[in-house]
């Protein structure tokens, strides 16, 4: 069966989802299929030389202000003297050209925000624009008045990676965000409250492959600790409880019952929870087996 028609993960009959050239399954993280083929029509038209071309200079993006359609103008260092000093002053015009008023200059400097935490945080450059759409339909609303820029910027990050069911906590984001965490919630909620976010509670599977991937557990525990985390939700063990911790703690759990060397801190550790979650989670996963 091709990877097009494929609706389910071959290995762990997980969700699959399409990120730029990649069909990537949300469960398990296995790379299903790859096309790096431009579809696109050619550069060039041959069937009519006097008509525009379909498409020339670099491609449109919404994580520029502009969607990338403004001149760079570059270095080079072969440039010498007076010739090097007229360079730089044109390239330093240019830029302040570019960005024609105060809403501009706040959009510029969001998408730089979010453009850096996403390149940190090794996101997909599709979670990227859409954060910039989302930063800039927040910017429409009149929401960024009297908050933080930064803490709208990495928002908007935790959002897109909440709605496009990627696992990313809020810790991960604020360690390599320009904003703390309270500047974070406050503008997450203001997007979820008025911009209506589709977004609900985080499943603690979400988790799991990459916590699995981090503390080295095979493949049989991670599977098992998955149906261990369905069962916790069924059982309303996640309410109210650090969905990263109870798929650590799902994790430590399956662990302890196969006897594989895992212990409460380095399961701690690696959900940036404490051990004491852990042990309370793991209670009552243990209880309600």
């Amino acid at each position: 069966m091709s990877t097009s028609t494929r609706r389910a993960c071959p290995e762990c009959e997980g969700r699959l989802r399409s990120t730029g050239t990649e069909t990537v399954c949300s469960e398990c993280g296995l790379v299903v299929g790859e096309d790096a083929l431009d579809r696109g029509p050619e550069w060039r038209s041959f069937a009519d030389d006097d008509g525009n071309p379909e498409r020339c200079g670099a491609p449109l993006t919404r994580s520029r202000h502009d969607r990338g359609l403004s001149t760079e103008i570059g270095h080079s260092t072969r440039l010498k003297g007076r010739k090097r000093r007229r360079v730089a002053r044109m390239r330093r015009e240019h830029k302040r050209a570019r960005i024609g008023s105060k809403r501009d200059r706040n959009q510029v400097y969001g998408f730089t925000e979010i453009r850096r935490v996403t390149g940190q945080l090794e996101l997909p450059d599709a979670l990227q624009e859409r954060a910039c759409v989302l930063f800039e339909s927040a910017q429409d609303e009149n929401l960024l008045q009297g908050r933080s820029i930064e803490g709208f910027a990495a928002a908007a990050v935790y959002a897109v990676c909440r709605t496009a069911s990627v696992s990313r906590t809020l810790g991960e984001i604020v360690g390599v965000a320009a904003a703390d965490e309270a500047e974070l919630k406050v503008a997450y909620d203001a997007l979820n409250r008025d911009l209506g976010l589709p977004t609900g509670p985080i499943d603690p599977a979400e988790y799991l492959a990459r916590f699995a991937s981090k503390l080295d557990v095979p493949s049989a525990l991670e599977r098992r600790a998955r149906e261990l985390a369905t069962d916790a939700s069924d059982a309303g063990i996640t309410t109210g409880r650090n969905p990263s911790g109870v798929a650590a703690a799902c994790l430590y759990t399956v662990a302890r019952e196969s006897s594989y060397d895992l212990t409460q801190e380095e399961a701690a550790d690696v959900a940036g929870v404490s051990t004491v979650t852990i042990r309370n989670t793991y209670q009552d996963l243990r209880d309600s087996a």
